[in-house]
């Protein structure tokens, strides 16, 4: 138990060191490729920060040999969108709270593009609410449509990077960690493998260190699954929220959560349908009701275009929720 507890411990305060490094190379690569913040986050940080939670579906579906890896599988790809619609918007909205002084921001608003995020929602809602209509169903040819999954994602990467701002319009950025005095884009590039290299390796020990903990405080592997796994896996992003936060680069921030978002509702999906029958029992669906509705109330939130800190620490009381139903039901 208390090997546990160190290895889980140091395991977490690795991913975030190795989140910082990261941020920081994955910055210049952005500068280097001439993409500019919204980009940077959307696709870049977004893409390595989902190593993580790509892995652990890929494992479990492909490579599992039994129907309850198979169900971990799809238990990922459900509850990581779970958490980065709910806890990951919420930790931007409280790490905005606390450092509001330190960024000398005289009022709660969070300084995005608003109107891009509502599009960003309602893009992820109608791909979501499809995963989910998937595994209400059963036929012949549903594996077939994991293409356009594949697909969708393919056509929001083109997006992205064809419609965001140039990198020209950025501020300053900060001295490469790894090398100060050098702008060359091979350090950065050797800075972010680096970097993806601790942070997959130290998320690795943290899910076992995660799953070790919950057998032995008594849980069910389907809770495990469900609640306790993707928050382990989603820890890259969150880290990558809070020093992206601190530094009063929200937009980063944000763009970073709705790219891994969108990750979410296509690359593991389509793993899932590939490979599995995809059908939902109740806590899966139930994953899928409260993700329909946290998507719903930030695209409202943000097609409003006055979103502040408060409003979005509050999503984040929808996993509470959930988290209760799940063990009340469990």
């Amino acid at each position: 138990m208390l090997l546990t507890l160190l290895l889980f411990f140091c395991s977490a305060i690795a991913i975030y060191l190795a989140c910082d490094y990261f941020v920081n190379a994955i910055e210049w690569c952005g500068r280097h490729m001439k993409l500019g913040a919204t980009a940077v986050g959307s696709v870049l940080a977004a893409f390595g920060t989902a190593l993580p939670e790509s892995a652990v579906t890929f494992t479990a579906v492909v490579l599992g040999s039994t129907p309850e890896q198979k169900e971990i599988g799809v238990g990922a790809a459900m509850g990581g969108p779970l958490v980065l619609a709910t806890i990951a918007y919420a930790v931007v909205g409280l790490a905005l709270w606390r450092n509001r002084q330190r960024l000398a921001r005289k009022d709660y608003l969070v300084q995005v593009d608003q109107v891009r995020l509502s599009q960003d929602q309602l893009a992820f809602l109608a791909i979501f609410v499809f995963k989910v209509a998937l595994g209400l169903v059963a036929f012949a040819y549903k594996p077939y449509l994991g293409l356009i999954f594949l697909l969708a994602y393919a056509v929001y990467v083109w997006r992205e990077i064809n419609s965001a701002e140039t990198a020209a319009e950025e501020e300053e950025l900060e001295p490469l960690k790894l090398r100060p005095n050098s702008h060359n884009w091979r350090w950065a590039a050797l800075q972010v493998t680096l970097a993806l290299a601790v942070i997959a390796f130290a998320s690795h020990v943290f899910v076992a260190q995660l799953e070790s903990l919950g057998a032995l405080l008594g849980l069910s592997p389907h809770l495990v699954a469900l609640l306790l796994s993707p928050v382990a896996t989603e820890l890259p992003e969150i880290m990558n929220t809070l020093i992206w936060v601190r530094q009063g680069k929200e937009r980063l921030a944000l763009a970073n959560i709705s790219g891994a978002m969108m990750i979410q509702a296509t690359i593991p999906s389509a793993l899932g349908i590939f490979f599995t029958p995809w059908r939902f029992d109740g806590p899966l669906l139930a994953s899928g009701i409260v993700t329909t509705i946290a998507i719903v109330l930030l695209w409202q939130m943000f097609r409003r275009g006055h979103v502040n800190c408060k409003q979005l620490s509050c999503i984040g009381l929808l996993y509470g929720v959930f988290a209760l139903g799940l063990g009340l039901y469990l």
